[in-house]
């Protein structure tokens, strides 16, 4: 019996420890400063390390100015077949470059395309003169814009970006970033080309990010590396009409950032779904209002949007605190009270409730008026 049991002791060892070990295979323990899984309808965080940790932008810079660029085509002001004239500002532009010269004409579309697949400084330079007049104004909007943005731990230095302490961002930032770069189609040709050519084929570009070449979902982004800062990946992906992106910074091998922003990617799709928050107006009831010319309000909830949730957790809980009473005057679109959406006692998201028509203060005409109608009525 001991043999026996002791049999039984070393088969269940082993196979826990080639669980393990098949496990281990399956997801890789990867070297990496910093990385953030965000859902992108939502802009909800699924997983992180040190998302909100200060690292140095790099050429991920070059991701605002084609959102800068981006929003000039959405308000009408270009088209990507529109011609820019390139300044004297790009004499002198080191690094990666399409080789541009001052007076050089080129259509905004060719600029993205340098900019975006073949990470070209000179590129950025001439964009950002093109939107912005010169480079110094066109750095404050890139900054402003990612206020905008909640970006509140990051700061640009220059269009084409560089390593250094004085230009830095975060996982998160990017992600966040990222989000809003998928609010652009016109975008999308750009970020997800893994090769093209300019001047005809006088000049390749290749896309850093090979996932624009492996990866059919790919929604795009950016890939970029340093000998200071390592290897990072902002990559995206659209499956069963979820977007996720998956930021991965300072890796120490090339393949790295490409293995764990795919494992990310992978855990985001098989493990959330994005759910809409329901909400019977039935369970809103009109505010007594006290003092007013109406007797009460009407309710509405304010905006809803969607929510991440893991896959096979409960249902969502919807709890919804309001006031008895309110005292007018009551603007429209005034904070009444809250919804709040709960999954397993985990608070997801809370929205206000809001009156749906304005009501003013009683004064003494209306009292007189009321009087009035009664005498009236008798």
């Amino acid at each position: 019996m001991r043999r026996l049991f002791a049999a039984l002791c070393a088969a269940v060892l082993c196979f826990l420890l080639l669980s393990r070990g098949a496990a281990a295979a399956e997801e890789p323990e990867i070297p990496a400063v910093s990385y953030v899984l965000m859902e992108a309808e939502t802009g909800m965080i699924l997983l992180e390390s040190e998302g909100e940790k200060k690292v140095s932008c790099g050429t991920m810079a070059k991701l605002m100015t084609a959102l800068l660029t981006a929003e000039q085509i959405e308000q009408g002001r270009w088209t990507t077949d529109s011609p820019i004239t390139v300044t004297d500002g790009v004499t002198g532009t080191k690094g990666a470059v399409i080789w541009l010269t001052a007076g050089e004409v080129m259509t905004v579309g060719d600029l993205l395309k340098g900019l975006l697949i073949g990470n070209a400084n000179d590129a950025a330079v001439a964009l950002a003169a093109a939107v912005s007049g010169d480079t110094e104004t066109f750095v404050m909007e890139m900054n402003a814009r990612a206020f905008d943005l909640e970006m509140r731990s990051t700061r640009f230095s220059s269009p084409q970006g560089d390593s250094g302490p004085e230009q830095y961002t975060t996982a998160a930032d990017l992600a966040r970033l990222c989000r809003a770069l998928t609010q652009y189609p016109v975008l999308k040709p750009y970020l997800c080309t893994w090769r093209d050519f300019l001047r005809g084929e006088a000049t390749e570009l290749v896309n850093e990010n090979t996932l624009t070449r492996t990866d059919e979902t790919c929604i795009g982004f950016k890939a970029c590396h340093t000998e200071a800062d390592g290897w990072s990946i902002a990559a995206g992906a659209e499956r069963n009409h979820m977007q996720c992106i998956a930021v991965v910074l300072g890796c120490q091998e090339d393949n790295d950032r490409f293995a764990l922003a795919k494992q990310l990617l992978r855990k985001g799709f098989s493990g959330w779904k994005v759910l809409q928050p329901g909400f019977s107006g039935e369970f809103l009831y009109p505010i007594p209002v006290r003092r007013g010319v109406d007797r009460a309000v009407l309710a509405e909830p304010g905006k809803l949007r969607g929510l991440a949730v893991p896959k096979g957790c409960g249902e969502l809980e919807t709890v919804l605190v309001l006031p008895r009473f309110i005292q007018a005057p009551v603007r429209k679109g005034q904070q009444l009270g809250s919804v709040a959406f709960y999954q397993d006692g985990t608070l997801l998201y809370e929205t206000t409730v809001i009156a749906a028509d304005a009501v003013r203060k009683r004064n003494y005409g209306d009292a007189l008026l009321e009087i009035a109608v009664k005498l009236l009525k008798m």
